[in-house]
Order: C-alpha cells, then sequence, then structure tokens
C-alpha cells in the first residue's frame, strides 16, 4: 500500500536549501526517497510510522512533498513553497545574563523571526515559548560562560548575541525550625538561608531528609530521619554544600493511657472512642486486644479519637503506640447485642403507665427501650434476662426494642409485640334483668370487649365467654334483688358500668 503523506512542517523555506522539516502522514516506516518536486531531500530519517525528518534540497516556487516506499509514491497534494525572505537578525537579548542551572526566560528581539524553528545558547537548544516577527521567548538551557545566542528560522541562522551563564554561589544556612526532634524522625524541619533554589539534598549527618520541599530561593521544609545525638544538618545545590546547623534528637517518652470513653461497644465496632493519656503525638497505631483501629486522629497530645474494630464478646486491652514505645493497656468491653424473647404483658391502655416485664438475653447494660417509636419510662434491670420498664402512651401494634452499648435488639425468634389497646365500653345488656339465684344468661354488647378477663355485676365476679371484640356473654351470679352495676375489665382497664336488675324471687 502506498505511503500517505498529510503535512510538512515548516512548509516554507529557503531556496538554497538546508531546511530541516517534519513530514506527518502515514505508511512511513519503510521509506526509501523523499522529493520536494522532482529534487530528492537528504538527511531523511524514519522517526515513526507516521513522521520523516528530512532536509530540503535546493529549489524555487511551489514543490510537491513525496515520500516513496515498496508500496509506492504517496500521490497527496502537500506542498512546500521556496521563499526569498531575508534571514532573520537579533538585536537585543533580555536579559542577557542568567544562571548556570538554566531555566529563565530570555526575550530575543530582532527582525525576520516568525516561525523561529531553533534558538541556540551556544550549541545547545533552548525551548521556545513563543515566536513573532519581531520577539522570540526562549527557555535558556543550563550552561557556562559566555555562549552565542542565534535564532534559526526557515529562511536562515541569524547573527549571534553574546549570552553570559553567572556563577550562581553555594547556599548558606541561618535558621531551623525546630532545633531537635525525636528519634523516629518523621517530624517537619522549617530550613532557612539563601541560594537554596535547585537544592538536591538535604542531609542530617549522613542521612538524607525522608523528603523535601522548597518554598523559595530562602526557605525549605523538610522531613527529618531517624536518628540520634547531635547531627549537622547541611543543605547541598549544584553550587556547592551549605554551612552545617547542629539538629539534636531527643529520646520521646513513651505514652500513658488514662481514661477511656466510652469504655464499651458493639461487636461490630465502628464506634466512636475517645482515648485520654499524655505523649499521644506520633501515634502511628491502636490496638484492641491484637486488632487495630479502623481509623484514629490525634486530636492533641492528650487525646486521640479512634474508631473499634469489630471483635467478639469479651474483655480487650487497648493499647497506643508512638515511637517512644507503646502505652499501658485499658480495658475495653465487646458487648453482645441485646435480644428481646417476650414482653409480659403484651397489651396495655393506649395512655401507657403499665408496667411491663422484658426478657431476653444481654440485657444487663440497658440504656433505653422503646415501644415502637416512643422511648419508655422507668427502666430498671433486674438480671442479664430481665428488665421491667413504664410502657410510653402509643397506638397499635409495636416492636419493643432494647438498646445497650452492643447495639439495639431485633426481631427474632421471640415476642417482642406489645399491642396498645382501646378502653373496653359497654351499650347494650341483653337481658337487661334476671332472678335473684342468678344463673342467667347475659349477652354484653361494646366495643374492645375481645381481652376482656373478667366481668362484674355488682362487685360480685360471673363466669363469662368472649366471642367478639364486640360481644362477650356471662353468667349472672346470685345476688339479692334490686339494679346493680355490670361492669367489664382488660388490659386496657375498667369499662363503664350498666345497670342490671334482680328481680324479687
Amino acid at each position: 500500500m502506498a505511503p500517505v503523506v498529510t503535512s510538512v512542517s515548516p512548509a516554507q523555506g529557503n531556496p538554497a536549501g538546508g531546511t530541516s522539516v517534519t513530514i506527518n502522514g502515514s505508511g512511513l516506516t519503510s521509506a526509501t526517497v523523499v522529493r520536494f518536486g522532482s529534487n530528492l531531500a537528504t538527511n531523511v530519517v524514519v522517526v515513526s510510522d507516521t513522521q520523516i525528518t528530512a532536509t530540503t534540497p535546493p529549489g524555487s516556487g511551489t514543490a510537491k512533498v513525496t515520500v516513496t516506499t515498496p508500496g509506492g509514491t504517496s500521490t497527496q497534494n502537500v506542498l512546500f513553497t521556496y521563499t526569498t525572505a531575508p534571514a532573520p537578525t537579533i538585536t537585543s537579548l533580555s536579559p542577557s545574563t542568567g544562571p548556570a542551572a538554566g531555566g529563565n526566560s530570555v526575550i530575543v528581539s530582532g527582525t525576520n523571526l516568525s516561525g523561529a524553528v531553533q534558538v541556540l545558547f551556544g550549541s545547545t537548544p533552548g525551548t521556545i515559548l513563543t515566536s513573532a516577527p519581531s520577539q522570540v521567548i526562549a527557555t535558556a538551557p543550563a550552561g557556562t560562560g559566555t555562549v552565542n545566542v542565534t535564532v534559526t528560522t526557515p529562511n536562515g541562522t541569524s547573527n549571534p548575541l553574546p549570552y553570559t551563564y553567572t556563577p550562581v554561589p553555594a547556599p548558606t544556612l541561618t535558621n531551623l525550625n525546630p532545633t531537635n526532634g525525636p528519634t523516629a524522625g518523621g517530624n517537619t524541619i522549617t530550613i532557612t538561608g539563601t541560594n537554596l533554589t535547585g537544592t538536591t539534598q538535604i542531609l542530617f549527618g549522613t542521612n538524607p531528609a525522608t523528603t523535601f520541599t522548597i518554598n523559595s530561593p530562602t526557605q525549605i521544609t523538610a522531613t527529618a530521619p531517624p536518628g540520634t545525638g547531635t547531627v549537622n544538618v547541611t543543605a547541598t545545590t549544584p553550587n556547592g554544600t551549605s554551612n552545617p546547623l547542629p539538629y539534636t534528637y531527643t529520646p520521646v517518652p513513651a505514652p500513658t493511657l488514662t481514661n477511656l470513653n466510652p469504655t464499651n461497644g458493639p461487636t461490630a465496632g465502628g464506634n466512636t472512642i475517645t482515648i485520654t493519656g499524655t505523649n499521644l503525638t506520633g501515634t502511628t497505631q491502636i490496638l484492641f486486644g491484637t486488632n487495630p483501629a479502623t481509623t484514629f486522629t490525634i486530636n492533641s497530645p492528650t487525646q486521640i479519637t479512634a474508631t473499634a474494630p469489630a471483635g467478639p464478646a469479651s474483655a480487650v486491652n487497648v493499647t497506643v503506640t508512638t515511637p517512644g514505645g507503646t502505652s499501658n493497656p485499658l480495658p475495653y468491653i465487646y458487648v453482645a447485642a441485646p435480644t428481646v424473647a417476650s414482653v409480659s404483658p403484651q397489651f396495655g391502655p393506649a395512655a401507657g403507665g403499665t408496667t411491663v416485664i422484658i426478657t431476653g438475653s444481654n440485657l444487663a447494660l440497658a440504656t433505653q427501650v422503646h415501644f415502637g417509636p416512643n422511648l419508655a419510662t422507668g427502666l430498671t434491670v433486674v438480671s442479664d434476662t430481665q428488665l421491667t420498664v413504664t410502657a410510653p402512651a402509643g397506638t397499635g401494634t409495636v416492636v419493643v426494642t432494647v438498646t445497650t452499648p452492643g447495639g439495639t435488639s431485633t426481631v427474632g425468634l421471640g415476642i417482642p409485640y406489645y399491642t396498645y389497646l382501646g378502653a373496653p365500653v359497654i351499650n347494650a345488656l341483653i337481658p337487661n334483668n334476671g332472678t335473684a339465684a342468678g344463673g342467667d344468661s347475659v349477652t354484653i354488647g361494646g366495643s374492645n370487649l375481645i381481652y376482656t378477663d373478667s366481668v362484674t355485676f355488682g362487685g360480685t365476679p360471673a363466669s363469662f365467654t368472649v366471642f367478639s371484640d364486640t360481644i362477650v356473654v356471662a353468667t349472672t351470679p346470685a345476688h339479692a334483688a334490686g339494679t346493680v352495676n355490670v361492669q367489664l375489665h382488660t388490659p386496657a382497664g375498667n369499662s363503664n358500668t350498666f345497670p342490671f336488675t334482680y328481680d324479687p324471687a
């Protein structure tokens, strides 16, 4: 397959030839010939399958650029123009001096500078930043002494102008802050001085700084490496090594722990523990037994907040490790989540106030009991398997949950439900009279009767059967002739009273 030529850069040059050009396209790998019109280019170099560099032959006017490979010759109409434009001239450099390390911007002023392809500082090319007819800006490379600067365009190379590399003095150090630190290193040191640009190494004695950042020609921040005793700190740049300043490694005391808050938590972990003590700066590890804290934050030399990892229900030791050693242990208890197996009674009035016994497991550290969304009052821990509380007000059937440092109970195999009942109401007795000897069947009509647990006639208990939430059938007890009050009771309380008349014998 024949090669493809898409562009040539620059697209113009001196009729005398000698312009370095880059040819772009595809299928160029096996290029054997490059022509500008009918003239052969020289110095052909295949850079890749998509790029060739070459030097233009002499020519005039506009010439078609073609590339020939074993697959054929390109046919695209890519043109190169031979121009008679004048060669560039340069009149000034600003600045005309710079550091031996280079890197500074130099403004080259003159004429015919458009399309500059190269700015040489001696034999070393600078980096062209901008190019205009009367000005080229370039970044100076590293160098020494005085060198000639020239600008090359497609029309030739300019006259030279001198540029002087000025030696940069060796760095000097004037201050370290702080002047001491832990033997484990890792602390930040601010180094002040002069001529610090280009620093390549900071030594603490014979040990290089772990990291360092050049903030300005007069300041560096460095991370101290581990060490002992008093050592000399020096800075090295391409221009030499500074004077030394002393830095002292001071032993760090081991951390001590005085308090954990809280001292217990769920087996799933994830809760935040505040650790109080001394010498906590530089903490590298916090262990709960053998498990490291999930995360931790050093708030001050006397306080850390840590996220407890998961752990089995048990007591473990919490320790803190710093470069100064490992602390004394403090106990932390992993608490299993509570379970609720039953509540008794399971019913009560909507107004609340019923004393409820809750049975389950892991209840000893209970801090809250909820009936649905409502918080119970009067919490009393009887044992690890039993609590008593006063039910709050509520409606409907709700789940009873217990909260401890181990978490909140969930609905499991037990029956942790409590139902709020409406107060029972009697609105009819059929019949509403009977014999003094008793034994009559009386149908009691009303509402909220399903959980009826007693029926009385004038205070005397009667036997009864609950048929539905609206019907209870009772058998009258014997009673002296006269009218008495009939009342029934449910876990929600006593009903209203309704008159019943005992007829004389």
